[in-house]
């Protein structure tokens, strides 16, 4: 295909706008409706798929495909050509933008998911930002629908090793569930500047940490840092669905109380296992591998690891204290992910009375040289040693028997006893 070419006898090549593992995408004329629309020449195992799957999307935050035709043998989508630029080529934006832009995302997602639609490539470059801040998903060229064959079902591994769930990097098929983490992977990228497990020249090297769960804990994200932590649990089943994580980002884009979760009960765990020798399948996009999410795993686990009992590298054990404070308020207190001068802590408040919980307070001691750094969801005061959390107006609310979960990362000079229990008090306030 040239500029100038004619395509099913109405569509005209303008320019080149791109090429990926899937396909390549042309800006061109529809001279039958005298409108611009963007022509992609998918690749030959991907076309009746990717037509069939995207033809079955119809949302505001979706690209939509106005057609499919067939030029010189080769399947070619008719879509809607959308002045953007994408969420990778954005930079770093602030919690309050990644929010909206988010929150959007996840409506599309909800309507894919409803149509029993898994995506299976989210990553920024599959985000496109129009000039009025709207957000449109593109690219379902690997996506699959459920009780549909897959691209890997031959044995090949498709995905950019960086958004990729840790249970698809260890060998598992991708689900709702994964998209749900690739999707977090996605806002924590668009916070951060880049994905939770950082950037690897080798992908089987990044492949076998996402499996690991090496992750870099967010530093930027402010109030989004609970919203992330849930969306990028390592147990597929502790993440929230995705209607739940679109109501959490419609909420924080709008500036309101987060609603309440509770992540349901762990159906499994994941083994250990060693990143499956299947073939990753490398493609032309500047990831060098195809054009699909990948392994961005972040791990703030409750004890669970890759093998049942077992810490993944790099992290201490997990350390748990519940409170003795009379009822309503109890917290429990876990130490997640360990690295070098520093580690994250997680603490969930639940109300276990009859009635609302308005106002709570978390007091604990900090192991001598360790502070309190980047707490989301409440906010700190600290009196040498002794720290106490309280909530913030957004999350003070706890409905009866439901929790609320803040956290923080530590900075510790030397390794003194951070992977000790705190003793916790939870208390009204």
């Amino acid at each position: 295909m040239d500029p100038g070419e004619l395509i099913a006898g109405r569509y005209r090549l303008i320019s080149l706008v791109g090429r990926g593992a899937m396909g390549v995408v042309w800006r061109a004329r529809d001279e039958r409706l005298d409108r611009v629309v963007a022509v992609k020449q998918l690749l030959a195992d991907a076309s009746a798929r990717e037509a069939r799957i995207a033809g079955r999307l119809r949302h505001p935050n979706v690209i939509a495909v106005h057609d499919v035709v067939v030029h010189d043998d080769t399947t070619c989508l008719i879509m809607e050509y959308l002045p953007s630029r994408s969420l990778g080529e954005s930079g770093t934006l602030p919690p309050d933008q990644v929010a909206r832009i988010g929150s959007q995302v996840a409506a599309a997602l909800v309507e894919a998911h409803a149509a029993g639609i898994v995506h299976r490539d989210l990553k920024p470059d599959n985000v496109l930002i129009a000039e009025d801040g709207t957000a449109k998903i593109t690219d379902f060229g690997v996506s699959r629908a459920v009780g549909v064959g897959t691209l890997t079902s031959a044995g090949m591994l498709a995905g950019t090793p960086a958004y990729l769930a840790p249970e698809v990097a260890g060998g598992a098929d991708a689900d709702f569930r994964s998209d749900v983490f690739s999707f977090g992977a996605t806002l924590y990228a668009a916070l951060e500047g880049e994905p939770p497990f950082g950037f690897e020249d080798n992908p089987i090297s990044l492949l076998h940490r996402v499996a690991r769960g090496e992750i870099r804990p967010p530093q930027q994200a402010g109030p989004l840092t609970g919203v992330l932590l849930l969306l990028l649990r390592r147990d597929p089943a502790e993440r929230p669905t995705m209607p739940e994580a679109a109501a959490m980002l419609a909420a924080a884009a709008a500036g309101e109380p987060l609603p309440a979760f509770r992540p349901r009960t762990p159906t499994m765990v994941l083994p250990a296992r060693r990143v499956s020798r299947r073939t990753v399948v490398t493609g032309a996009a500047a990831t060098g591998l195809v054009a699909l999410g990948v392994v961005i795993g972040v791990l703030i686990n409750d004890g669970t690891s890759p093998a049942a009992g077992e810490r993944p590298p790099g992290a201490g054990p997990t350390s748990t204290s519940t409170s003795t404070a009379p009822a309503p308020c109890q917290a429990r207190y876990r130490v997640g992910q360990s690295w070098p001068g520093g580690y994250n802590v997680e603490v969930t408040v639940t109300n276990n009375g009859a009635e609302p919980l308005n106002r709570w307070a978390v007091r604990w001691t900090m192991p001598a040289g360790h502070r309190v750094d980047n707490l989301w969801n409440g906010k700190v005061s600290a009196d040498g040693s002794a720290v106490t959390v309280r909530n913030e107006n957004y999350n003070g609310i706890v409905a009866a028997g439901q929790s609320i979960t803040f956290g923080f990362n530590a900075r510790a000079e030397g390794e003194g006893d951070r992977d000790e229990p705190a003793a916790v008090d939870c208390r009204l306030d």
